[in-house]
C-alpha cells in the first residue's frame, strides 16, 4: 500500500496509524535522510531537497523504489501488506506498479493548500514557512513528477479536518483490509 500526497497532507499520520496496527513500513524518504546524513549535513527541508534532487538525477526518477525493493520484498515476508511511505515520482510508481501489478493499492492522501501550508509551518519536525511550502510543491510537481501518483491513486482520503477525522476515513477505506488480517499484533 504506497501513501502518496502533498507536503502536509497528512501521508505519514496515516502510514504511521497503519503501522501501529502492526503492518510493516518501508519510508522512501529513509533513502534522502540517509544519504543527508552520510554526507555529514544537518537534517532540513533544503538539504533534504538537495540529496534527493541529485539522486534522481544520478539514478533516475525512481531512484528511491528501486534502492527500496529490497526492504519492501523482505517486509512482504511477514505476509502482511506493506506500507509505503512517501510515494513521490511517477516514476517510483510506475516501477512499483512493474513490480508488484495490481498488487498494489495507492492512497493518496488530499488535503486544500492552505491547510497544509498551516500545518507545514506549526508542526514540530522541519517546520517550513508559506514560502518554502510554496516552493516545495513547485519543485515537487516540476522536478519530481509527484502529480502521477496523485491522480492515478486507488483511493483518496480527504484529510481537510482532525486527525481523528483522517483515521476515520482510514478505518472506513481498511476495514475490509484489516478485516481479512485478523489480530495484526
Amino acid at each position: 500500500m504506497a501513501i502518496v500526497g502533498m507536503a502536509g497532507s497528512g501521508k505519514t499520520i496515516l502510514s504511521k496509524w497503519l503501522h501501529s496496527l502492526g503492518l510493516p513500513m518501508v519510508r522512501f524518504g529513509d533513502v534522502v535522510i540517509n544519504e543527508v546524513l552520510r554526507r555529514g549535513l544537518e537534517v532540513t527541508s533544503l538539504n533534504e531537497q538537495s540529496v534527493r534532487e541529485e539522486l534522481r538525477h544520478k539514478g533516475g526518477m525512481d531512484v528511491c523504489a528501486k534502492l527500496s525493493l529490497p526492504g519492501i520484498y523482505e517486509q512482504l515476508r511477514t505476509q502482511r501488506p506493506v506500507i509505503v511511505d512517501g510515494l513521490y515520482s511517477f516514476s517510483e510508481y510506475k516501477t512499483l506498479r512493474a513490480e508488484f501489478g495490481d498488487g498494489m493499492l495507492v492512497v493518496a492522501v488530499f488535503t486544500s493548500r492552505d491547510l497544509r501550508y498551516a500545518r507545514l509551518t506549526s508542526r514540530a519536525e522541519r517546520p517550513l514557512t508559506v514560502h518554502e511550502a510554496k516552493a516545495r510543491d513547485y519543485a515537487e510537481i516540476e522536478n519530481i513528477e509527484k502529480g502521477g501518483p496523485i491522480a492515478l491513486a486507488d483511493h483518496t482520503l480527504l484529510n481537510n479536518g482532525s486527525k481523528d477525522d483522517l483515521i476515520g476515513h482510514a478505518q472506513d477505506l481498511f476495514t475490509p483490509v484489516l478485516e481479512n488480517l485478523g489480530s495484526l499484533k
